[in-house]
């Protein structure tokens, strides 16, 4: 789905993805699950560009579902791979995911998609992140800490271009925008999205559900208020 003519979003069977251009620079935010390469290598083709073209790949979080890919990618052409510090273990394989705190309801979910899921292959960490920084695309990308849905979830936020990639800490479904699911940490999933709605960003891309492609500031300041 093209979002705009620098930003394309890939959907995989479970979980998203998104390509964000800056001439031919590629940069791969969240890579689906495992065997998303050939998906991912077709959307690259589709802006007549080639997997080479693929600089880095930042992982918003260490779920299956996310960076299940990010071993193929970096495989192809030595793509760096950036994630949180707090879980660069979990995507080189030699560490285990946090465990979420599910409320009853959350249970279902998690029944209902483990299974399609298969395990990501170790990856090696080229840069490991800790908040704060700046990254060299979409006009300066920063990392935003926003811990909750996992102890090293981040989201990037492009000022420049108003643009927002939330990971999972964030969803939209049912037509409303709404705190992600399956949270390590309720309370500080909660903090982490005052974090974001005070970002100001005008498109909001989650990890799952549609994209928010205006409006996104005021949809999640109101996605606040209905928690409070």
């Amino acid at each position: 789905m093209r979002i705009s003519e620098r930003l394309t979003m890939l959907t995989f069977p479970v979980g998203q993805g998104y390509l964000w251009r800056d001439g031919s620079s590629l940069t791969l935010i969240d890579t689906g699950i495992a065997g998303s390469g050939e998906q991912i290598a077709q959307a690259v083709a589709g802006l007549g560009l080639d997997p080479a073209d693929i600089e880095r790949v930042v992982i918003t979080h260490a779920h299956n579902d996310h960076m299940g890919s990010a071993a193929e990618v970096r495989g192809w052409h030595g793509a760096q791979v950036l994630a949180h510090r707090a879980e660069a273990d979990v995507v080189r394989g030699i560490a285990p995911p946090g465990i979420p705190v599910m409320a009853d309801w959350e249970v279902e979910i998690f029944v209902a998609t483990l299974p399609h899921v298969p395990p990501a292959p170790p990856c090696p960490v080229d840069v490991e992140l800790v908040g704060g920084e700046v990254l060299d695309f979409g006009g300066g990308a920063h990392v935003v800490p926003v811990p909750g849905h996992t102890d090293g979830s981040v989201a990037v936020f492009l000022p420049a271009h108003g643009v927002l990639f939330t990971g999972d800490t964030i969803a939209f479904h049912e037509g409303r925008t709404i705190l992600g699911v399956l949270n390590t940490d309720p309370e500080r999933a909660v903090a982490s999205m005052r974090v974001q709605a005070d970002l100001g960003a005008e498109t909001v891309c989650f990890g799952h559900g549609e994209p928010l492609v205006t409006g996104g500031a005021s949809a999640l300041r109101a996605a606040v208020s209905r928690l409070e």
